[in-house]
């Protein structure tokens, strides 16, 4: 794992297709599908961020994101329905550890489409996509104590809680107990979770649905 093939990787941003799942890049056409969950209490009461107060708020986060993909330095995915193309939340890496080949995988899900193992496939293909494409030996979630959901999503990811740091992150105002969880190399199976696109290839998100007719 290196940080020259990490950032060439994401300098061209591929799309992944899962079984439901379209992950791709974001762009400000999404604005009204972010507001619509960025703007709920639910969605960030175990984010580091506050609710968006506009659709023009998610407007400039969005500029911001497709400055910072140009850039690429950017490392989240739109995560998209297939057969509706509705941006449903964010996937991607928030942090890595070049020197040791760890990385940490993050998401955010619209409320509306909860308990549906959307979460669960986005984050088990960027799971597999680490070690895969990227070479990580360890891929980790992290998450404040109390958001149960998230340790059940690494769970299904084949993931295992390691143990709370206490008090290790002022998030908001207050000193919050962190969750880790994690797997390794050794301990993950690979099978096929997602399917690559590369950027400069034409991916028809119907052909699936066109076949089955």
């Amino acid at each position: 794992m290196t940080k020259g093939k990490t950032l060439k990787i994401f300098k061209k941003l591929p799309i992944l297709h899962t079984e439901r799942l379209t992950l791709r890049k974001m762009s400000v056409d999404d604005s009204r599908d972010m507001y619509d969950y960025a703007r709920r209490p639910e969605v960030t009461k175990y984010l580091l961020w506050y609710e968006h107060e506009s659709e023009q708020q998610s407007y400039e986060n969005l500029c911001y994101i497709a400055d910072a993909y140009r850039r690429g330095d950017y490392f989240d995915w739109g995560v998209t329905l297939t057969d509706s193309g509705k941006m449903i939340g964010t996937c991607g890496y928030t942090s890595f550890d070049f020197e040791h080949g760890r990385v940490e995988v993050g998401y955010v899900l619209n409320p509306d489409f909860w308990g549906q193992g959307f979460a669960t496939e986005a984050v088990g293909a960027l799971t597999e996509f680490a070690f895969k494409e990227l070479n990580a030996n360890r891929v980790e979630i992290h998450f404040i104590e109390g958001n149960n959901a998230s340790l059940r999503v690494a769970e299904k990811c084949g993931m295992t809680l390691e143990g709370y740091l206490k008090q290790y992150m002022l998030i908001k105002g207050e000193y919050k107990n962190i969750g880790f969880a994690a797997v390794t190399r050794d301990k993950f199976e690979i099978r096929g979770r997602y399917e690559k696109v590369e950027k400069s290839s034409f991916w028809n998100p119907f052909k699936k649905l066109v076949e089955k007719n």
